[in-house]
């Protein structure tokens, strides 16, 4: 052992208890601590791990705890511990504790860990906003968690990741950690940039490339340019700064700044974990808008589906109730008072006119607002929807529900896409099939280890064969928003649209979806025809 790094006043327990040449060359570190979780002596590896002075080492403070009731029992394996030398940067180890016979004292023995475990934490945090992006319906949501995960695994001062707006002239922060996600972000540095600073955030959309920068904090506190915005970025500390770009398909989408807490500096591990958690809020935001293209598209077919019924139904109806009125009114203006009968005919007609009006307007609004985003609501959606589908149509439709509770927690979105699917069957029984009754079947039934949920819609009528079922499913003016977006609806969840034809006839259309589920499936083939 060195000079120094010995017990004074007594003989080394270290160098007791093992070869002092082995002990002075050992790579990891090696050390005697007391009950006080101080140094009583160590090694040259030990000293220069834990930053200590050669020279002072007996009661120097140590990181690893004694076995005590506060603290780690010795015992086979290794503990970690986390330690942040005086002047020096943060460091794990990991460690195991030996009692030295006798004395209140323990041999620990040591290695630095800290990058591999820093290296484990970063693929944890790609993983953790993988997962966020699949399953978090929010975008705001979603880069939350990924600016948290980027600040918590390199321990940082703060993120920020901002998107573009649809113009491509605004930028939004979206997700923050470290600093608050203040509103007028974007107009304060406009206000800088106005003033004469350097805004290194554009440079970065404007490159296209990630721009590091040392030292960062002091240049902005210093610069009255940056005025607007020293309150915001003064807290907490930061040093180095870095920009990088969020690109999906190509284009700029928006930006992530991290903030490097003082001591840390950016090299390539660093830079490459801050791209690969940029690649998924660039993910994220690309997602959130083909998602929001999707619903587009949705809304502009269900426009679409409501002008074609109110034509079908409603205008025809109510173009029926104006021309009996004004056959009425021509009579009375030739001076041919009408006959009692035919006024009572007349006055029956358009009564029976009106409530079927009423029925087609009340079962379109069922449809459109189906309030189906709790299992009591979308039981209540499908109840009053084969309660209107009878009232309009004549034919006998039925709800059968097993064990509404089973549905309870669910997501919103899911039932909300049963409610659809259920909906578009149940109008293609009335509109294709000819049938006399239809019946709507939901429940919840065990899948293995999980649940699946199960709704079928079917009925008696004249059923179909595979050249009808590839017909209607590509054809969205006949049935609605037709079978492709139904099996779309199912594939979002990992679910399928099964159409059947039973041996008793008719047709049963069938929708499958495992449960629980968190990460919507990629959209797939979901539309099977059975024999």
């Amino acid at each position: 052992m060195e000079h120094g790094t010995r017990a004074r006043g007594g003989s080394s327990t270290l160098a007791a208890t093992s070869d002092d040449e082995v002990v002075r060359h050992a790579p990891d570190g090696l050390a005697v601590i007391d009950a006080e979780a101080r140094f009583v002596e160590a090694n040259p590896a030990a000293v220069l791990l834990c930053g200590l002075d050669p020279h002072a080492v007996p009661g120097a403070p140590s990181p690893f705890p004694p076995p005590g009731d506060d603290a780690p029992a010795a015992r086979a394996g290794e503990l970690t511990v986390a330690w942040t030398p005086v002047g020096g940067g943060r460091r794990e180890f990991a460690y195991t504790l030996a009692p030295v016979p006798g004395r209140q004292r323990w041999i620990v023995s040591f290695r630095d860990v800290t990058l591999s475990r820093l290296r484990e934490r970063r693929l944890a945090a790609i993983a953790t906003a993988a997962s966020s992006v699949a399953s978090r319906r929010s975008l705001v949501g979603r880069l939350e968690v990924l600016a948290q995960e980027v600040a918590r695994t390199d321990a940082l001062a703060g993120v920020q990741i901002l998107t573009m707006n649809s113009t491509g002239d605004r930028l939004h922060v979206m997700g923050a950690a470290g600093f608050s996600r203040e509103v007028n972000f974007f107009d304060k540095l406009m206000e800088c940039r106005a003033l004469g600073a350097r805004l290194m955030t554009l440079d970065a959309l404007e490159s296209r490339e990630p721009l590091v920068v040392p030292h960062r904090y002091e240049a902005v506190m210093r610069d009255p340019a940056w005025a607007p915005l020293h309150e915001l970025m003064r807290r907490p500390r930061w040093d180095w700064f870095v920009s990088v770009p969020l690109l999906a398909r190509g284009e700029t989408v928006g930006i992530l700044n991290a903030f490097f807490a003082p001591g840390q500096v950016v090299g390539d591990t660093e830079l490459e974990f801050l791209l690969a958690m940029a690649e998924q809020a660039a993910m994220a935001v690309d997602n959130a808008a083909l998602l929001e293209r999707e619903r587009d598209v949705a809304r502009r077919e269900e426009r679409q589906k409501l002008a074609r019924d109110l034509h079908d139904s409603v205008v025809q109806q109510v173009f029926s109730m104006m021309m009996q009125a004004r056959s009425l009114g021509v009579l009375v203006e030739r001076g041919l008072t009408p006959a009692p009968e035919r006024v009572a005919q007349v006055a029956d007609d358009l009564s029976s006119s009106a409530e079927a009006v009423l029925a087609d307007l009340r079962g379109m609004v069922v449809e459109l607002r189906p309030a189906a985003t709790t299992a009591g609501g979308l039981v209540s959606a499908l109840r009053s929807l084969v309660d209107t589908t009878t009232a309009r149509s004549g034919v006998t439709a039925a709800l059968d529900v097993e064990d509404p509770g089973e549905l309870s927690g669910l997501d919103a979105d899911l039932l909300e896409d049963v409610y659809r699917i259920v909906a578009e069957a149940l109008h293609n029984s009335v509109k294709h099939a000819d049938a006399a009754r239809i019946d709507v079947r939901l429940r919840v039934t065990p899948h293995g280890r999980r649940r699946r949920l199960v709704a079928e819609v079917g009925d008696d009528g004249r059923g179909m064969d595979e050249e009808d079922v590839a017909g209607r499913a590509a054809d969205s003016g006949s049935s609605g928003l037709g079978m492709t977006v139904m099996r779309e609806r199912a594939a979002r969840w990992g679910g399928t649209v099964r159409v059947r034809q039973p041996a008793a006839g008719g047709t049963s259309v069938r929708l499958t979806l495992p449960l629980p589920t968190s990460l919507p499936a990629t959209p797939g083939t979901g539309l099977e025809v059975a024999p």
